[in-house]
């Protein structure tokens, strides 16, 4: 590396709207590139005399193609699908968050819209039907969100503030965790426990926000036992990865109405290239009882502009040979 000049490769480019604001946070004399990332031909030049990646990925190839990597930073949480095994040693691996209050907003509003009935009410008025018992008596009652439970399978970052969210209409709140430890009386919830005890909290929650990640031991955790044990006006809120509810017991259990409707941000499978690909095998996109989003919910420039602000400091300390922040792997 040529003293006193760092050389940035960002190829996630969900930062490109931000790329004056990022640049301008960075270092006196650093120098950023932005290829395509899929011009494999230009991140791999831009790669060989990197000294810092910012990407969600960095495979073994990315890895040995860049020697004088110092750190690879993810603009996001998941560090997955970093290599960190085949970086040269010493390299740093940091992460940053910033999307729960987005992702509160979503799950908030997601509940909300599904509960009160308002996908089915917006599609009957396109056909001239008032489907609200104010004008049908056959139309069914629905309930506000403070006469809610709402049960969190997971109780971090995002589990936390959605709970924030929820907390403020008046809503009651429940948890789960894989470890337990998380203190109901100081959190405002009415009880807390671990996975042992999944089933009541699925018996007792008008809603259920999943923000659990994906693991071994997360993978299918809800099932069609589990799903079966819900209220049938329940709803549920997918904003943690979707393998962690097994995809045909939640197809069935949407279809014949066993539960009230899901929310899905996150899904079983994703584009490979472009922005074109079915999000499942079964086709949930012909349910009505499911709002579809395509893994949006934590996607706001919000999100995006602190989580920027985070990586250029990172990089700032970098330069400065200070300790960096959310560093979650270092290299061997």
């Amino acid at each position: 590396m040529t003293a006193g000049i760092l050389r940035v490769v960002v190829l996630d480019p969900k930062l490109a709207p931000l790329r004056a604001e990022f640049e301008a946070a960075l270092p006196d004399g650093a120098s950023v590139s932005w290829p395509d990332p899929q011009d494999t031909e230009a991140v791999e030049a831009a790669l060989k005399t990197a000294d810092v990646l910012v990407s969600g990925q960095c495979t073994g190839r990315m890895a040995a193609l860049a020697p004088g990597l110092r750190l690879v930073h993810t603009a996001g949480a998941g560090t997955d699908r970093i290599d960190t095994a085949s970086l040269a040693p010493g390299t740093q691996v940091a992460n940053t968050f910033h999307h729960e209050d987005s992702i509160a907003e979503y799950a908030v509003s997601a509940a909300i819209l599904l509960r009160r009935g308002f996908l089915r009410q917006h599609e009957a008025l396109r056909h001239g039907r008032w489907d609200s018992p104010a004008y049908d008596p056959g139309s069914p009652w629905v309930d506000t969100l403070g006469a809610a439970t709402v049960g969190f399978v997971g109780f971090g970052h995002i589990g936390a503030r959605c709970w924030q969210r929820f907390r403020a209409f008046g809503a009651r709140g429940v948890a789960v965790t894989r470890r337990g430890g998380v203190d109901a009386a100081a959190e405002g919830l009415a009880w807390s426990g671990t996975i042992d005890d999944l089933g009541p909290l699925l018996e007792g929650s008008d809603v259920v926000v999943i923000s659990a990640p994906l693991t071994s031991g997360t993978r299918g955790l809800i099932g069609a036992a589990e799903l079966s044990r819900m209220r049938s006006t329940a709803v549920l809120v997918n904003v943690g990865r979707g393998p962690v509810v097994d995809e045909d017991a939640l197809y069935r259990a949407l279809s014949d109405r066993a539960i009230g409707g899901a929310a899905l941000d996150v899904w079983y499978r994703y584009p490979v290239d472009g922005h074109s690909a079915a999000p499942a095998e079964h086709p949930f996109g012909t349910l009505d009882n499911v709002l579809m989003t395509p893994h949006s919910s934590g996607v706001t420039r919000q999100t995006f502009a602190r989580r920027a602000d985070d990586i250029a400091a990172n990089i700032r300390r970098l330069a400065a040979g200070e300790p960096l922040h959310n560093v979650v792997a270092v290299a061997r």
